[in-house]
């Protein structure tokens, strides 16, 4: 047997036994958006519950760009090894139709994970606004519509297209101001800079239980039970609006199998946590069933968003660089 034979098969060897001990050491998930906001807690409450049973931390890392884009372009050229995957919410559905020249294909570039939770979403206001009700809101929108502003989280973002859809709705423009992410809008918000915004139920809960912003309907079909004094859009007249945002998981194109069950094992016992569960539950959001975090069931909803959002926003005429 040769010297040659010997030590490619030790290599071999070693190379199965490290593939088996998956994970020796941490994982990151990174977060397309900056710390703070509704991703990156949706990211932290997944990632603490996921490194229990992976028995190693999972780090949440912050890669903030307009719409969103970086994290997902870091991850596609990452070593699809398992030890980097990204979280992202509806904005892996949107970004093919608002971007002319996309580094990523959501559909082609990535192994996926599963899905982790869905989120309603709520039109918030500025503490002082002077409207009492959505009818109010309404009306002082349309008197002041060269005035008002307007915040989301940048082009892409769950917040820019729930805004989008809220101002087709009304058939009222009004002035747009993006930020890189939801926490610094939502601060310009709770400072009185801008006017209003459209925000997940996981980055407003809090807030509005607090007083400190003011709330005129959730974007869900029915009422969201963290917020069951706030009537949905659709009861306020708004027919067919309904926005929710769901968050999921993708590691590298490439990563091995085995690697990606392991993932995948992981992460249906985070949806099953009863804490995790709870603290969705709080902020107004739902972990999806086990069955639904699986790579099989985030493919078929992926594919199935960006085929119903594609049309929308192409016709809305609203592009990215």
């Amino acid at each position: 047997m040769s010297n040659r034979f010997i030590l490619t098969l030790l290599a071999l060897l070693l190379s199965g036994g490290a593939q088996a001990q998956y994970p020796n050491r941490n994982v990151t998930m990174l977060v397309p958006y900056a710390a703070g906001g509704p991703t990156d807690t949706v990211a932290r409450v997944t990632a603490q519950a996921m490194g229990k049973p992976l028995g190693q931390t999972i780090v949440v890392e912050n890669r903030p760009s307009a719409g969103g884009i970086l994290a997902p372009e870091t991850i596609k050229n990452a070593k699809p090894d398992g030890y980097n995957i990204l979280i992202h919410h509806i904005g892996m559905a949107t970004t093919p139709a608002l971007y002319r020249q996309l580094r990523f294909n959501p559909l082609a570039d990535f192994d996926y994970i599963g899905l982790i939770n869905d989120v309603p979403m709520t039109i918030i206001a500025r503490q002082n606004i002077p409207a009492k009700d959505f009818k109010e809101f309404l009306a002082y929108i349309k008197a002041n519509k060269d005035k008002v502003s307007y915040a989301n989280a940048g082009i892409g973002a769950a917040s820019h297209l729930c805004g989008m859809l809220f101002m087709s709705a009304i058939q009222t423009d009004v002035l747009t101001v993006p930020y890189k992410g939801t926490a610094p809008a939502m601060n310009d918000l709770l400072g009185g800079t801008v006017d209003f915004m459209c925000d997940q139920t996981t980055n407003t809960t809090t807030q509005i239980k607090a007083g400190k912003v003011k709330v005129y309907g959730v974007t869900s079909a029915k009422r969201v039970p963290s917020l069951p004094e706030v009537p949905t859009m659709i009861e306020q007249g708004l027919k067919d609006f309904e926005v929710g945002i769901w968050h999921a998981l993708y590691a590298p194109k490439g990563t091995p199998k085995d690697v990606i069950d392991k993932l995948v094992a992981a992460l249906q016992v985070a949806v099953k946590d009863a804490d995790v569960n709870k603290r969705f539950a709080d902020l107004g959001a739902t972990a999806y069933p086990a069955d639904k975090a699986t790579p099989a069931a985030l493919q078929a909803h992926l594919k199935a968003e960006i085929d119903k959002w594609g049309p929308i926003i192409k016709k809305a005429g609203v592009y990215a660089d």
